[in-house]
């Protein structure tokens, strides 16, 4: 509220609608920039039956502090909210409409927690269920199928996409689904990538395969178009599952436990820097026009996913092509399947940052 306007009725009108609510409410009346005694006009905020109102002053700072300690006081304690999530793995089950995310999610829970529907679309919301088992605390995010741009008539599939993009962001492992009877299309391309970029663990989930006709190559050959679609993430195991039939859910688990530990681990300076040397002496760095690429170093920076600093003499002369090679070199050395990597190369003089 601010005391140069005085009480209005918009502000009673909120008031009602704040009480309503019964959320706490916090009431502060802005603009009190003199110190010493209160405006006389500021005791009539008691009219809005919000409690004690509060002077501050936005230009000067005064009384945020008393303002911040009104607000804090109704946090829920922190340790329970970390409790909460800190051991669950959070799950985002991502895919085109209709590829059967509500479906797995079912089975998985056993009730029919979200709509299922061979209308595609059903979902227009990201919805959290809480699992356990023997392998672990999971919280499998249900998100909204993403279609293309053009698609995206009505505002309500907007944010439908939004919400998917935000429960990726807020995920530990993606799971990618993808419809046996239809093969990788263009938008499970685009939705893959998603993950990619916001470098989320990830396995590729190969849905509907009971209804695939089967002779002994008929998943090699599956997996061979699968890793061909999604050429920048072969880093990502593939499941065949079926959630109508519930045909290899369980293996889901162990493998989502993995690719999660996967994407926190840690590599030590000196084991990396093995890993760089033996490289170096299968494969020369890079020349260019007489000077050659010389790297110092390689060291660990971040997990989730693991991030990687190189730094050598000048950064122009790391062809990608070489990076892709030392990225070879680690994963064929840890493993770190699942998990995308990040490969910074700075150059002497660079700061770290």
């Amino acid at each position: 509220t601010d005391i140069k306007t005085g009480l209005t009725a918009a502000d009673h009108e909120v008031a009602n609608m704040l009480l309503r609510s019964g959320k706490p409410i916090v009431l502060a009346v802005n603009k009190m920039d003199s110190t010493g005694v209160p405006d006389p006009d500021f005791y009539e905020f008691y009219n809005l039956g919000l409690g004690d109102p509060i002077a501050v002053s936005a230009v000067h700072g005064h009384g945020t502090g008393d303002l911040l300690d009104a607000c804090v006081q109704y946090f829920p304690p922190e340790d329970q909210e970390e409790e909460e999530d800190d051991d669950a793995i959070k799950v985002a089950v991502i895919g085109k409409p209709n590829a059967g995310k509500s479906s797995l999610i079912n089975r998985i829970l056993g009730e029919e927690r979200t709509i299922v529907s061979d209308v595609a679309g059903t979902t227009r919301d990201a919805i959290d269920s809480r699992f356990e088992n023997d392998k672990g605390k999971f919280v499998f995010i249900d998100t909204a199928g993403m279609r293309k741009k053009s698609k995206v008539e009505e505002d309500v599939e907007r944010y439908s996409v939004l919400r998917a993009t935000m429960a990726i962001e807020r995920s530990d492992v993606c799971l990618i689904m993808i419809d046996a009877t239809e093969g990788v299309t263009e938008q499970d391309t685009k939705v893959a990538g998603l993950a990619h970029e916001a470098g989320k663990a990830s396995i590729i989930v190969v849905n509907k395969w009971d209804l695939i006709e089967k002779d002994g190559k008929t998943m090699d050959k599956m997996r061979q178009e699968v890793q061909n679609g999604l050429a920048f993430m072969t880093y990502a195991p593939i499941l065949f599952i079926s959630a109508k039939t519930g045909q290899r859910v369980d293996r889901l688990f162990e493998l989502i436990d993995y690719v999660s530990n996967q994407a926190s681990t840690r590599i030590t300076t000196g084991m990396l820097n093995n890993v760089l040397s033996d490289a170096q002496t299968r494969v020369q760095p890079p020349s260019d026009k007489g000077r050659r690429l010389k790297i110092y170093y390689m060291t660990q920076v971040g997990v989730r996913p693991p991030h990687f600093v190189v730094f050598c003499n000048d950064a122009r002369l790391f062809h990608f092509s070489y990076q892709r090679y030392l990225e070879n070199c680690i994963r064929n050395t840890f493993g770190l399947e699942g998990t995308p990597i990040i490969l910074s190369i700075r150059q002497k003089g660079d700061k770290e940052g």
